[in-house]
């Protein structure tokens, strides 16, 4: 069986990984970019995406790469706790969340793909451009080329899995009438900024105002030789629903808006300033789709499931998605059952989340508290009962499925491997 990953992604590559580790082969994964570099800023594993990697022998090393984060705290601009939870081990969770950084993650993924898969086990500067039914079963894909003799070229393959991101072409050969990704009317800054370590060192923190919000997380266990860390940190403001644009310009409102933020020893402002220049970027995700799977061609990650940033759970999804699909296919001998199991398995949920995201997930309950007491508070129970607070907070983590008691039952997608291959 001949598998086509388009995107080496963190989806992508672990896909990659993943049906190696089943058995499979003849894996080739795609990338339009000339080369792999370490790019974009933080993300977080949560304890159900590590338990996974895990099981490919991989969270060792990755753990080496970022900060176990031990808690999560919301709050509002005041800096006045409106919620703080456990995570990771501290939660009772078998495996830690990591925050690391997107680009070595990426690359760490990238290099054990091409030691197990082999060194051309990935090919850059192929982008996938589309993709088309073969009579006799399989796929046909069109690729473009930046460089070389050759502008555009195919390939065969028996099966095709979409991992190419927010805007995938191979979802919109799928669905070529959808259109543009959905705005989401806000901005989003990004930075990554060398800082002493916060409320203890492995804390992530949501404050805002029912109208501009910031997450912060270290991206490093231990501070360097200089004391600091780096920290990542992402400032968002929303406006009214709009067209796909940034709305920025010299009125934006960043980083003045956000000036005198501070949470114990986490001030914002100190955070944001030592940063380079920042654009903004708009807020996107995508509507839930009715099916991710059509014959020997899927989707997976951000091109099946583009989600608003609420709740640090995209990159966790894309390895569950991952980590299905191998199952499916090491479980079923008709790629096209295997894709039609992935998708019923995955799509549902993932349909759910994004809908949760939507209406801003757990952080939902900076903004009612914002609307009820926008001046702040003496005690949040007096604005919010911590049982409604709990209920939030545990209700995203079973959607999501990070809950300590889902984490700690064995992977649904264990190890399958091929019959007829060697252990």
């Amino acid at each position: 069986m001949k598998i086509v990953i388009a995107g080496a992604g963190i989806g992508g590559l672990t896909a990659a990984l993943s049906l190696h580790s089943a058995g499979l082969r003849d894996i080739q994964v795609l990338e339009a970019v000339p080369e792999i570099r370490p790019l974009g800023a933080g993300v977080n594993l949560l304890p159900n995406a590590v338990r996974e990697l895990d099981a490919l022998g991989l969270a060792e090393g990755l753990e080496k790469l970022g900060a176990d984060v031990t808690g999560l705290g919301y709050f509002n601009h005041l800096g006045q706790r409106i919620w703080r939870e456990p995570r990771g081990r501290a939660s009772g969770s078998r495996w830690p969340q990591l925050a690391v950084h997107r680009g070595a993650l990426q690359t760490a993924l990238a290099h054990s793909v091409r030691d197990r898969l082999g060194s051309t086990a990935i090919t850059t500067d192929a982008r996938v451009t589309g993709c088309a039914p073969l009579p006799g079963g399989g796929v046909e894909v069109d690729l473009g080329h930046r460089a070389g003799d050759r502008l555009s070229s195919r390939l065969r393959a028996d099966v095709l899995i979409g991992a190419d991101g927010l805007r995938s072409a191979v979802r919109q050969a799928l669905y070529p009438q959808e259109g543009a990704p959905r705005s989401h009317g806000a901005a989003i800054w990004r930075g990554v900024t060398r800082s002493a370590p916060f409320h203890g060192g492995r804390s992530m923190v949501v404050m805002g105002n029912g109208h501009w919000k910031a997450v912060v997380y270290p991206l490093a266990a231990h501070p360097g030789p200089d004391g600091l860390v780096p920290v990542n940190w992402a400032v968002s403001r929303t406006t009214p629903e709009g067209p796909e644009a940034t709305g920025a310009g010299s009125d934006d409102g960043f980083p003045a808006s956000v000036s005198g933020w501070r949470c114990g020893d986490l001030r914002l402002d100190a955070l944001t300033a030592e940063a380079d220049a920042v654009a903004p970027f708009p807020m996107l995700d995508r509507d839930p789709l009715p099916r991710w799977s059509f014959g020997a061609v899927t989707l997976l990650g951000d091109a099946a499931h583009a989600m608003a940033p609420m709740g640090s759970n995209a990159t966790t999804q894309a390895v569950l998605d991952a980590r299905s699909l191998a199952h499916a296919l090491a479980t079923h001998d008709d790629p096209v059952i295997a894709l039609a199991a992935y998708d019923r398995e995955r799509r549902p949920r993932m349909n759910r989340l994004q809908l949760l995201n939507r209406a801003n997930g757990p952080e939902v309950v900076i903004d009612l508290v914002h609307k009820h007491a926008p001046e702040g508070f003496g005690r949040i129970a007096d604005v919010i009962p911590a049982a409604r607070l709990a209920q939030v907070a545990r209700g995203y983590a079973r959607a999501a499925g990070f809950d300590a008691a889902s984490v700690n039952e064995p992977s649904p997608y264990g190890q399958p491997r091929l019959p007829h291959t060697a252990a």
